[in-house]
């Protein structure tokens, strides 16, 4: 099996994750998936196979030189993002791409435009795996999982490439930021690893936003609207206020690069009761602690001015920049851009906009910088996966394991 067919058979499965389920993994699919890699690891013969009931999937790549090689990882996650359905993707290869717009849906008139996501343009005469525009494709992540599994089949197939031993992950429920909760760092055993789940070719990233959640209630006092003068309090227009005062070029529109911002997800609620849910970000530390300090006072000021207990906020950190990790081992950055450079390619070494279980991993133990999938426009209908992207990745990870046995 090919890489290509690997990752069309890999997005059929329906694997979306859910953060309302509050189990591990968080929706049955992705275990189903997990146990059809299972086996196949074994028929390619991947050794010390263990899907444990959680849904975290390992396996290992014995060593076959004689010198003393680290142990490293490759990681990759089963799920697929939340924000758009993952249920029977319908994909097909544009071949030869010729640079101009794509029809990916031509009775919703869905098109993939040049003008809109121009980075398509760089591929141009290569072969482009699209969606039909009614669900995201899945690159993020069975791409990485597709470019795992086929350079450890690589290895395999190759006995007279030495290299050290190699571990191999892939985990559920990433896009709900649970990805790493129950990694078992010390039975991964590997001395540091890479999450294959970055984006366009040639990305490398050992930084990534602290974030937290913030979850802001307000509540009112419903009055019939006749007779509401100076009794109604309308907890809809107080949660406005409370957006207003947030610095309005902070939002993830108006941000990029180190910029970090303050981002409403979802507003639910009446006159009585309403609730904001944000997202903050930010890869200084120090500006991240700013931030939710800052929406703690805007709670303060809402309640000074409507009086006490008419705003609460409830604040969760999620994950933190893996930096202060990996700098310290900056060894590992640099072996992926040597292999990159290898096999042709220009490292883009920048800071995630985002997160990533490499995230999480670094602060238990496990120094994890992030290389590139492949995949475009993830979380959505516009997503795209350049099939040579996918090559190229599986080179890169051949090349890491090999380098590091010479």
């Amino acid at each position: 099996m090919n890489i290509t067919q690997r990752f069309l058979k890999y997005i059929s499965f329906h694997t979306t994750s859910d953060e309302n389920t509050g189990l591990t993994p968080s929706t049955p699919g992705q275990m189903v998936f997990s146990k059809y890699l299972a086996e196949e690891l074994a028929a390619i013969g991947m050794k010390e196979i263990s899907l444990d009931d959680k849904g975290y999937l390992m396996a290992t790549l014995p060593a076959n030189c004689n010198k003393d090689v680290p142990t490293i990882g490759f990681i990759a996650h089963v799920d697929t993002s939340p924000e758009m359905s993952g249920e029977n993707i319908q994909a097909r290869i544009v071949e030869n791409y010729d640079g101009k717009d794509i029809l990916l849906n031509k009775k919703e008139q869905i098109v993939l435009e040049t003008s809109v996501f121009p980075e398509i343009l760089q591929y141009k005469g290569q072969d482009i795996i699209v969606t039909d525009g009614t669900t995201l494709l899945g690159a993020d992540d069975k791409a990485g999982i597709a470019e795992i599994v086929t350079a450890m089949e690589y290895l395999i197939e190759h006995p007279e490439i030495k290299h050290g031993k190699v571990r191999i992950a892939f985990t559920p429920d990433e896009e709900i930021g649970q990805g790493a909760h129950h990694f078992n760092v010390e039975k991964f055993g590997a001395e540091w690893a890479y999450t294959m789940d970055g984006g366009q070719i040639g990305e490398l990233e050992y930084e990534n936003f602290n974030a937290a959640s913030a979850k802001i209630t307000f509540n009112g006092l419903n009055v019939h609207p006749g007779y509401a003068k100076d009794k109604m309090i309308n907890s809809i227009l107080i949660a406005n206020k409370y957006i207003a005062m947030l610095p309005a070029d902070e939002t993830p529109a108006e941000t990029e690069g180190y910029e970090g911002f303050y981002h409403l997800l979802a507003i639910e609620g009446g006159i009585e009761k309403t609730s904001l849910t944000y997202i903050i970000r930010d890869h200084d530390h120090k500006q991240f602690l700013f931030r939710k300090k800052h929406m703690q006072e805007l709670v303060e000021k809402i309640n000074t001015t409507y009086g006490p207990g008419t705003a609460t906020i409830e604040l969760k950190d999620q994950y933190y920049n893996m930096r202060e990790k990996v700098e310290p081992v900056m060894h590992i950055v640099d072996g992926a851009a040597e292999a990159m450079k290898e096999v042709g390619i220009t490292p883009i070494i920048k800071p995630i906009r985002g997160g990533t279980d490499g995230s999480q991993l670094s602060f238990k133990g496990l120094p994890c910088p992030n290389i590139f999938a492949g995949g475009h426009n993830f979380h959505g209908r516009f997503e795209y996966l350049p099939i040579q992207s996918m090559e190229k990745a599986t080179q890169v990870i051949i090349h890491i394991i090999k380098n590091l046995a010479k």
